[in-house]
Parts: C-alpha cells; structure tokens; sequence
C-alpha cells in the first residue's frame, strides 16, 4: 500500500477521504480534520458490531470534545427497513440534533446503508462518516454515498444518494469477523478485479494464502486496490446515470437468489453465484474464453465461495430480476465481460438468454 488515504472527489459535488489504518486510535483526529462545529455525534452500530467496538470508538470520539450517543439496531438484513430508520430518528430529536450534528455507522454494509439514509433524511440532511467493519463494507458499501432499507420484500427499494465525509477503515476488526462474512466480502474484491484490473485478479491468487489468513498488511493492501477501483468508477458516475453500473455484476441474478433464499444465503455469495452466471453468459457471446469462465469459478472457488445455489426454480429467480431495481424499462441492465477485467452495461439479453445463465449456476437438489 503506497499510501495511507485515497481522495474520493468529483469536482463542485464532493470530496472526502477514505483512510486505511491498523486501530481506531487517529479517528478523533481525522474527525477534527473535517474542521466541522458539530456538537453532537451519534454512533449508529448494531447488536453485534456494538459489544466488540463500541466502547473504543465513543472514547476516541469523545477526544473531538462533542457530545457523544449511541443508538443500538438490531443485527441481520431482516432488519433494515423504515421501522428502524423511524428509531433513528426519535433518538436524533429526543438528543436534541440538528443540522450542523452529524452520525457515525459503526458496522457492516446494513448499518451503513441505513445510518446513511437516515442522515441523507432527517432535517432533509445532516452529515455523517463511515466506519465500516466488514470486509464487504470496507471494500464497497462505504463508499459511494449509495444508502438506504429494504421496502417489504424488495431490496434497498428506498434510499437516497449521501456521501460521507470520512470513510475510516481499521484493518484490525477484520480479525473478529466470521469466516463467511470474510468470504461475502471476497465476492466484492474478487467482482472489482473482473470488472477493471485482471491484474489485481492475479495478485489476489498469488496472495490467497496470506488473505485467507488475514495477514493485516495484505489485507489492507487488498483493502486498498479495491477501493481505488470503486472510488475511480464513483468518480465519474456518482449517481449511477451509466458507468458505476458496472459495479453490479452478479447483483441482478444475486439480488433475486439473496431474496428467494429469504436473507439466509450472504449476499457476497449470492454475488459470487451472480458472478458466475455472468461469466457463463459471457463465454456464450464469444466475449470470453471457456478458459477464462473456468478460472472465474476457480477463482470464486478458492476465496470459498459458492458458484451455485440449489433449491430455486429458474423460473422463479427470472421473474424475480424483473424486480429488481436496476431494471430499464422492460430491459434488464445486466452486467457482462468483454473480456477479463472491461465490464460492460447489456441491455440485449432475452428471458431466455437469462435462464439458460440461470441454469448454469444451479445445482441437481
């Protein structure tokens, strides 16, 4: 890693700093550095997050000499919908924040995504920094300023675009993290080096062993290069009006398994399994090798993660894409390869195109 921040900017909209660091100890100074007269800071983290970061984070944060509260969600995807945000919301008034206060999210990609959204709302918009302690919110869901909840069955339906002022990221929580969420987030990293750097797709196949192991330097290394490809794409498409569109591969089909399977399948592995059918579907257009699609599941394979799902019915899984919300008009904007490391927006695809990439990511029950 050659350097200890990355600048995420677009000239006249945004500009805020993602750091990479090994605790939580210059996180009152990075605060302070945003030169903002909040008097109020509240950290917005859940039941699980809470009890292994909580205390650290509100000491550091008490340096900034504001006054420091917490509000405590509930853990799990099942819980990301406006009944929560509305709790948000209630501890904001009842501690008396306005607009020139701010939030912290103090988790994963869940906390994150709502913790922005009620930031992006209350007031019609107060400030707010990340503090992500996945590896799937450190290398994605943190940055970009895409947030909101779930609406019944629908996935992040309601939401709003709001860009952090900080993104903090301490490699060290990496340590506490179950091994399936080190792997859903692996299904982010290993999308970012198909979508943009086959070369990065190569460096985390020679690095494997001391990723899986978690080995800090590696990780933030890692950490690193996948943020630069999300912060250069969000650069340039902030609102996702063409390019950033790319960073969906493997969601449509994902999204659609992530919600038939009820929530119980991560949502990297349900990218993962997306990835694949992605890739099937590019070997099919000529765009790549039938060796390149195999080395894509080897790929996913030895960051154990899955490159199929049992127990859907295709059909249920097409109809399901026909709600999700990346849809364009009656076409589906699906994410292909144009060769190893060039994604591209197909608009082309048939329901049948779709499901023969669907049958080739299900398995025999």
């Amino acid at each position: 890693m050659t350097e200890e921040r990355i600048l995420v900017q677009r000239e006249g909209t945004f500009h805020y700093p993602i750091v990479f660091r090994k605790d939580f100890s210059s996180l009152s100074e990075e605060v302070l550095s945003l030169s903002k007269k909040s008097r109020r800071i509240c950290v917005v983290s859940d039941s699980h997050v809470a009890p292994l970061y909580l205390d650290a984070v509100t000491k550091e944060l008490g340096k900034c000499g504001m006054k420091v509260t917490a509000y405590i969600l509930p853990a799990g995807e099942s819980n990301k919908n406006l009944d929560q945000i509305q709790g948000i919301y209630e501890h904001l008034i009842q501690e008396h924040f306005d607009r020139n206060d701010m939030l912290a999210a103090l988790g994963g990609g869940v906390t994150g995504d709502m913790t922005g959204f009620a930031a992006a709302t209350y007031l019609r918009g107060i400030d707010f920094i990340q503090i992500p302690t996945t590896l799937l919110s450190q290398v994605d869901s943190s940055i970009g300023g895409k947030t909101g909840v779930d609406f019944r069955q629908y996935k992040n339906m309601v939401g709003a675009f709001h860009q952090p002022l900080l993104v903090y990221t301490n490699g060290a929580v990496l340590k506490t993290l179950p091994d399936a969420e080190f792997a859903s987030g692996m299904g982010e990293v290993i999308k970012h080096g198909l979508i943009r750097d086959k070369g990065y797709s190569t460096w985390l196949s020679c690095n494997r062993e001391a990723i899986l192991e978690r080995e800090e330097s590696t990780c933030l290394e890692m950490i690193y290069r996948s943020c630069m490809i999300k912060k250069t794409v969000v650069e340039k498409d902030p609102t996702e009006q063409g390019e950033r569109a790319v960073l969906n591969m493997g969601h449509t089909i994902g999204h659609a398994i992530e919600k038939l399977k009820n929530f119980t399948m991560s949502h990297g592995a349900c990218v993962a399994v997306g990835c694949a059918a992605s890739a099937f579907l590019s070997m099919q257009k000529g765009w790549i090798t039938e060796e390149d699609y195999k080395d894509v599941l080897r790929q996913l394979e030895a960051f154990h993660l899955p490159v199929e799902t049992t127990g859907l019915s295709p059909e249920d899984i097409l109809q399901t894409t026909k709600s999700d919300k990346k849809m364009d008009g009656k076409a589906v904007k699906f994410i292909l390869l144009k060769g190893w490391g060039n994604a591209v927006v197909d608009r082309t695809l048939t329901d049948r195109d779709l499901l023969s990439g669907i049958h080739a990511v299900l398995a025999a029950d």
